[in-house]
């Protein structure tokens, strides 16, 4: 006696996961085959934590991923909405658009979600961005504290002495932003002394080197850092048009005097 079709099964496992009632779609949670997923993902009795508990599954396919998207408790719940952003395999043309109506918090929390795409952590920052100018103060110094690196380093162009610090102290944040925010043109200059006096990231020493350089850094700090800079460094920043002359001389005059105080070479002993 020949088995039956596999394939026939699957159709039939299929067409059942597509209309089944609620209290009779519990074995189609655990299901591997994709065409039965994206039939339950169809089936229109499926409610809210029904569809929650779909995407708690990171290995669904894309395919399944849009089917729940298009249905039409997805359409009008908010949770299911940001579940399917956070999913690590959701596609692209399907989570971008979500991106806009998200809370605020809701898009850090996308941002900090280890398994997101990158493309789409970038395009969640740049939301936030755009949103934080029309959120009261107080959103913002703490937005700041808790956002990504790129949120922190963003606002921290400010003249905001609160937000500047709880911008500083973002766990997320990088030497390699606070070098492209050292980089900008018109930065304030609270921002360029704030970081010079900080804690933490005073001492580094590219940071220093950028510090230097800046023009708005004040010369009395410039010439704290200088004496822990490379010579060749420090020549290589006063070819930075932007170095204020004065800063410049004192530069150069620092290099010469150093380079006039090393130590004669050694010569061989007769």
């Amino acid at each position: 006696m020949r088995s039956p079709d596999p394939k026939g099964r699957l159709a039939e496992r299929a067409e059942k996961a597509a209309v089944a009632p609620r209290h009779e779609l519990v074995p189609f949670f655990a299901e591997t085959a994709k065409e039965v997923l994206a039939a339950l993902a169809r089936n229109p009795n499926l409610q809210e934590r029904d569809l929650l508990r779909l995407l708690e599954r990171k290995d669904l396919p894309g395919e399944v991923l849009r089917e729940i998207a298009a249905h039409k408790e997805a359409a009008r719940n908010y949770n299911v909405r940001l579940a399917l952003v956070r999913h690590p395999r959701t596609p692209r043309l399907v989570s971008l658009p979500i991106l806009k109506f998200l809370y605020l918090f809701d898009l850090v929390r996308v941002c900090q979600t280890p398994a997101v795409p990158t493309d789409v952590k970038l395009v969640a920052e740049e939301t936030i961005l755009r949103k934080v100018e029309t959120i009261p103060r107080g959103e913002r110094v703490n937005l700041a504290r808790r956002s990504s690196g790129r949120v922190a380093a963003g606002l921290l162009v400010t003249e905001d002495r609160e937000l500047i610090a709880a911008a500083l102290d973002n766990p997320f944040l990088s030497e390699a932003h606070l070098l492209r925010v050292l980089a900008l043109e018109n930065l304030p200059a609270l921002v360029v002394e704030s970081l010079a006096h900080h804690e933490k990231w005073s001492h580094r020493y590219h940071l220093r080197l950028a510090l230097i350089r800046n023009p708005r850094t004040p010369l009395q700090l410039v010439l704290t850092f200088l004496p822990d800079m490379a010579v060749n460094d420090l020549r290589d920043v006063c070819l930075d048009r932007r170095m204020p002359e004065q800063v410049r001389r004192y530069v150069l005059a620092h290099c010469a005097e150093r380079l006039n105080k090393k130590p004669p070479p050694m010569t061989p002993a007769e």
